[in-house]
């Protein structure tokens, strides 16, 4: 039992480790460069602007790259059952913890036991996500790559915006160790990603239930 439940756990660290692994390509000129140069080749003559609007190349890097990702990672997961995993998940641990609240040990034994096959199910599932971080970083990390050797070929030490923390900041400046450019693009990409896997999620849901409701009928 003990075996078994270490195989998700090892497999999920696998894949974390290989996603982390590859990040590490962004600190390595002799890839990056390469990686990025390639990207260029479709992504200068499209949204480079000649380097005048640097902020708006930023930005529409940020929603390319992201909006792919998210794409490819929602379709390849089953949103469906992991939905259902997670409400299951979330009763039981209610049912368990109004069990403790009674004191009800028979009840509390009973659900003990059905524990760790939910914490697997639950597992599981982690580790299905998991497993599409490698591809997500075949997309994202070429992106960056190119942003990165973009910006170095600009005179982008000039280049100031306003943020929420500071009236005006320098892109290439690091700050809390990472680009501020890094930061920009987490802001723009991270509720853009969000917003988008909500509607493509809604989407399957929606036409899961309509192939639902046309079994019904027929």
């Amino acid at each position: 039992m003990v075996e078994q439940a270490n195989k998700p756990q090892t497999s999920q660290l696998m894949w974390m480790m290989l996603s982390l692994g590859m990040v590490f390509i962004l600190f390595i000129p002799g890839i990056r460069e390469p990686v990025g140069k390639g990207v260029g080749f479709v992504f200068e003559p499209l949204i480079g602007f000649g380097g005048n609007y640097v902020v708006l190349t930023i930005m529409l890097a940020g929603i390319i790259m992201i909006g792919i990702s998210t794409v490819v990672r929602t379709l390849m997961t089953d949103t469906m059952k992991q939905a259902k995993n997670q409400n299951e998940m979330k009763a039981f641990n209610a049912e368990l913890r109004q069990a403790r609240m009674e004191n009800n040990l028979y009840k509390i034994k009973k659900l003990s036991e059905q524990q760790s096959a939910m914490m697997n199910k639950s597992m599981e599932s982690s580790m299905k996500m998991m497993k599409t971080m490698p591809l997500t970083m075949l997309i994202i990390i070429p992106v960056i790559s190119w942003i990165w050797i973009f910006l170095e070929s600009l005179d982008a030490a000039h280049v100031t915006i306003a943020v929420p923390w500071a009236s005006a900041v320098v892109l290439t400046r690091s700050m809390w160790i990472l680009p501020t450019w890094i930061l920009v693009y987490m802001l723009i990409t991270i509720p853009f990603g969000q917003l988008l896997s909500r509607a493509i999620r809604w989407i399957k849901f929606k036409k899961r239930l309509e192939e639902i409701d046309g079994t019904q009928v027929s």
